[in-house]
C-alpha cells in the first residue's frame, strides 16, 4: 500500500512537471490565437527557459549592440556540442536570423515555436543540421514598440520599429559596419561559419495569392558549382516541398506600385545586404518574405513551415552542400576576372505560373489622380516573366595581394573583424604596385543609412614604385576572405568601402597656388617645355569653357607640375599584380 502511495505521488508529480513545462513553452503568439508577437524580453526569457530544460539547446551573449542590450544565439544541437569549430567538422549549419526589422517580426515567432518543438520530439530531429538563431537582431527596433509604423502589415497588432536604437537600417549595413549590432554579427558569423542563412522578413510592394515569397541569392553572384546548385536544385527543392505541404510559394515580387503580370526581375542583393554580406563567404543564403496584406497567424505558420522545409533540404543533401562549398573557395583564383557589378541578362528567363489578383488603374477618390486597385474577387494564374539571370557590367582582375598603409586603421578594423588573414611589412619597403587614381564618381544628393554615398566610380591605374613603412600591411587574396577583399577594396565595386565615405579624405585637395604668384610659374613651364605648351594649347582650342575659364588653365598647369598634390585623388590601397 505505502509503495502504492509513493508511486501515485511520483506520477501525479510528472504529470505536474510534465503539464508545468508544456504550459512554460507557449508562444505569446499562439496563446493570443496568432493575433500578437513577443516582446523582447518575453523571446529572451522563452529562450532561456528552453535551454535550461532540454540540454540540446544553448543560450549565449554574442557582443554588443547600439541599444546597449546584448545580442544572443541560440543553438540546437541533438548531441549536445556547443564548439562549432567541432560541429562544422561533421554537420551542416543552418543560421537563422530574425527581428532585423522588428516590424516584421513573423520569424522571430516562428523560431521560437521550431526550436520548442525540436527540443520537444513534436518534428523529426536532424542528424546532420545543427540550429543557430539571432532570436531578435534588432534589440533597439525590437524595444521601440508602437502600433502604427507598419502602415499597410495585417498583423500582429504590436510591434517594434525599422530603425535601429541610432536608427539605422541595419539590413543595410552588413559591409560598412557603422552600428555595433552588425560588428556583432560578423563575430557570430565567423565563429558559426553557417553553410545556410535564412533571414526572415515581410515584404512590401504588390497584392497576389501568396503568403510566401523567396529572395535567394542572386545565382550567377554566388557562382559557379554552387550557384548552380541552388538556382538549380536548392530552390526547387523548397518550392516543391512547400507545395506538398499546401503552402505555395514563388520568388520575391519585386514591383512597386504597378501590376506584377508585366514581369520582374531578380532583386540584386550587394553585400550591403544580409544575404549578399553571407555570400562573400560562398553560404548558400536567403531571405523569406512573408506577404504584409496576409493575416499574421497565415504569416507566421507559414514561415514556420519553411524553414521545416529547408531543415529537409540540408539534411538530403547535406554532403553534397559540403562538397560544393569546399570546392567554391577556389574559385576567383589569382589572375582571374572577377565581376564587380551585374546587370540583368536580357537574353535569358524564367516563366513563373504566377497567382495573381487583377489590378487596373482607376481615379483616386483622394487625389483624383489614377491609382492602382487590385481585385481579390478576381483571382487569376498567368504565365509571367522573371527575369533572374544577371552578367558582369564591371570586372576586375585578381591581384595578388592588396597593400593598405597603417594609417588607414578604420579599415583595417573591419578587415580584422571580418578575419582577413594579414602580414606586416618588418622594415620599411619599396615595391611596385598598380596605383589607382580616382578618376570620376557621383555622390549621393540624399542622405542614405549615416553616408553620402559615391557610384559610378571609375579610376585611372598606372604601375609605381611606392614606398611602404614597417608596419604597414600586405594582404594575400589567395584566402577564405578573398570575395571580401574584392567587394570592399576594389573602388568600383558598389558597397566598397570608397563608395561608403571611407576615403573622402582623399578627395579634399589640401594645398593650391595663388594665382598672382603661379602666373609666373606657369609662363615659366609653357616657354621650358614644348609638349606641354602644345598640349596646354590643343585643350584651349578643342575645349571652349576651359579657354574661356583663366583660373581653369592655371590649374590645368598647376596640375602638371610638381607643385601637385599627390594625395588627391590618389587612391591609398595598392594592388601586388
Amino acid at each position: 500500500m505505502k509503495k502504492t502511495i509513493v508511486l501515485f505521488f511520483i506520477c501525479l508529480s510528472f504529470n505536474f512537471l510534465s503539464s508545468q513545462t508544456t504550459q512554460q513553452f507557449i508562444t505569446t503568439f499562439e496563446k493570443s490565437g496568432g493575433t500578437e508577437t513577443a516582446t523582447y524580453p518575453e523571446v529572451v526569457h522563452f529562450y532561456k527557459n528552453l535551454s535550461e530544460t532540454f540540454p540540446e539547446i544553448s543560450i549565449q551573449e554574442m557582443g554588443k549592440t547600439d541599444s546597449g542590450e546584448p545580442l544572443h544565439i541560440i543553438t540546437y544541437n541533438p548531441d549536445k556540442q556547443f564548439d562549432f569549430s567541432e560541429i562544422s567538422k561533421n554537420k551542416r549549419i543552418l543560421l537563422i536570423n530574425n527581428g532585423i526589422h522588428p516590424g516584421e517580426s513573423d520569424g522571430i515567432d516562428a523560431t521560437m515555436m521550431l526550436y520548442r518543438d525540436l527540443a520537444q520530439g513534436k518534428i523529426k530531429v536532424p542528424e546532420n543540421t545543427v540550429l543557430v538563431t539571432i532570436p531578435v537582431y534588432n534589440i533597439g527596433g525590437s524595444l521601440n514598440r508602437n502600433t502604427g509604423s507598419r502602415a499597410n502589415q495585417n498583423g500582429p497588432k504590436a510591434y517594434g520599429f525599422r530603425g535601429n536604437a541610432r536608427n539605422f537600417d541595419l539590413n543595410r549595413d552588413f559591409i560598412k559596419c557603422d552600428t555595433e549590432n552588425a560588428k556583432s554579427f560578423a563575430k557570430i558569423f565567423h565563429l558559426v561559419q553557417p553553410d545556410v542563412f535564412i533571414d526572415n522578413h515581410v515584404s512590401n510592394g504588390a497584392d497576389y495569392q501568396y503568403t510566401l515569397t523567396h529572395l535567394f541569392t542572386q545565382h550567377n553572384k554566388l557562382g559557379g558549382s554552387l550557384g548552380e546548385y541552388l538556382n538549380t536544385e536548392m530552390m526547387p527543392d523548397l518550392e516543391e516541398k512547400l507545395a506538398e505541404k499546401d503552402w505555395d510559394i514563388t520568388p520575391y515580387v519585386n514591383v512597386f506600385n504597378q501590376v506584377p503580370e508585366i514581369g520582374f526581375s531578380q532583386f540584386i542583393d550587394y553585400p550591403r545586404y544580409s544575404t549578399g554580406y553571407t555570400t562573400l563567404w560562398n553560404v548558400l543564403g536567403m531571405m523569406v518574405e512573408t506577404h504584409m496584406l496576409k493575416p499574421y497567424k497565415q504569416r507566421v505558420e507559414g514561415t514556420y513551415e519553411l524553414m521545416i522545409s529547408m531543415i529537409e533540404i540540408i539534411e538530403e543533401n547535406h554532403e553534397e552542400i559540403a562538397l560544393l562549398r569546399e570546392a567554391s573557395f577556389s574559385n576567383f583564383k589569382e589572375g582571374t576576372s572577377y565581376p564587380l557589378d551585374w546587370n540583368i541578362d536580357e537574353t535569358k528567363s524564367t516563366t513563373l505560373n504566377f497567382k495573381g489578383f487583377e489590378g487596373d488603374m482607376i481615379t483616386s477618390d483622394v487625389t483624383d489622380s489614377q491609382r492602382l486597385k487590385y481585385n481579390r474577387d478576381k483571382p487569376f494564374t498567368k504565365d509571367i516573366v522573371y527575369k533572374n539571370y544577371f552578367k558582369p557590367s564591371a570586372e576586375v582582375t585578381i591581384p595578388e595581394a592588396f597593400v593598405i598603409p597603417q594609417g588607414w586603421h578604420d579599415v583595417i578594423d573591419l578587415l580584422k573583424l571580418n578575419q582577413v588573414q594579414m602580414t606586416r611589412f618588418k622594415k620599411d619597403t619599396t615595391i611596385t604596385v598598380l596605383s589607382y587614381k580616382i578618376a570620376s564618381f557621383e555622390t549621393k544628393k540624399s542622405a542614405y543609412e549615416g553616408h553620402y554615398p559615391h557610384y559610378n566610380t571609375t579610376v585611372k591605374s598606372s604601375e609605381e614604385k611606392v614606398s611602404f613603412r614597417k608596419g604597414d600591411y600586405y594582404i594575400s587574396t589567395n584566402q577564405p576572405a578573398k570575395r571580401y577583399l574584392l567587394e570592399t577594396l576594389e573602388p568600383q565595386a558598389p558597397d566598397s568601402f570608397f563608395n561608403w565615405n571611407f576615403f573622402d579624405t582623399i578627395l579634399q585637395q589640401k594645398e593650391g597656388f595663388s594665382p598672382y604668384v603661379f602666373e609666373d610659374t606657369a609662363k615659366n613651364m609653357l616657354e621650358n617645355n614644348p609638349e606641354l605648351n602644345a598640349a596646354f594649347e590643343e585643350k584651349k582650342a578643342s575645349d571652349t569653357s576651359f579657354s574661356a575659364n583663366w583660373f581653369a588653365q592655371l590649374n590645368w598647369l598647376y596640375e602638371q607640375s610638381n607643385h601637385a598634390e599627390k594625395a588627391y585623388m590618389q587612391y591609398p590601397i595598392y594592388r601586388l599584380n
